[in-house]
């Protein structure tokens, strides 16, 4: 399977944000990530991979194994379609 580039808008909050920034420090630049609140930030990046679910599983195991009670929101885009995710689980998806 071919690899393609999905842009990534997401909301991250967690009830350690001291544990998770490291996490997505190491991710993501710091232009990618932002501060939305006292226990949220907010991600906009360009990944790629085979498809939306597996980097959202990837993204969401690496920072729950930081802090357990990491919730993640994310939109996933690709040249065709958009996926909404709420942590693991598939909420929507649609044409671009």
């Amino acid at each position: 399977m071919s690899k393609k580039r999905f842009l990534l808008v997401a909301s991250v909050s967690t009830d350690n944000p001291q544990a998770v920034q490291p996490v997505l420090e190491r991710l993501f630049t710091k232009a990618c990530f932002t501060r939305a609140g006292d226990n949220e930030f907010r991600v906009e990046a360009e990944l790629e991979g085979e498809n939306a679910k597996e980097l959202n599983r990837s993204l969401l195991s690496e920072l729950r194994r930081a802090e357990r009670k990491t919730r993640l929101r994310a939109e996933w885009k690709s040249d065709t379609a958009v996926e909404r995710y709420f942590d693991y689980v598939l909420k929507k998806t649609g044409r671009q």
